[in-house]
């Protein structure tokens, strides 16, 4: 079972100030989620396999060629401001 001082430690882990009525709603929400959890800890899961997602994704690969590019002039004829072949943009840091 949680207790206020169980709320009022991770309110402190957690760098919160927390009311009086806080404490109080919280450490009744954690206790009916604990004691749902425990519901949970009930089911059979003897066969079911482990999981990293519910849906059976992986990972598309494609061969990594090299392929046409486009032409330097072309594409910086149209950018705003340039230096040589490269793109000038404003200094950020």
């Amino acid at each position: 079972m949680i207790t206020r001082k169980d709320v009022e430690h991770v309110a402190l882990l957690a760098r919160l100030e927390l009311t009086e009525e806080e404490k109080e709603l919280y450490t009744g929400q954690l206790a009916k989620i604990l004691e749902y959890a425990s519901v949970l800890k009930e089911l059979d899961t003897e066969n079911v396999p482990p999981l990293a997602h519910v849906l059976p994704l992986q990972n598309v690969f494609r061969e990594d060629k090299v392929g046409t590019h486009l032409d330097a002039e072309a594409v910086l004829a149209h950018a705003p401001d340039r230096e040589e072949r490269f793109f000038r943009v404003p200094r950020i840091v």
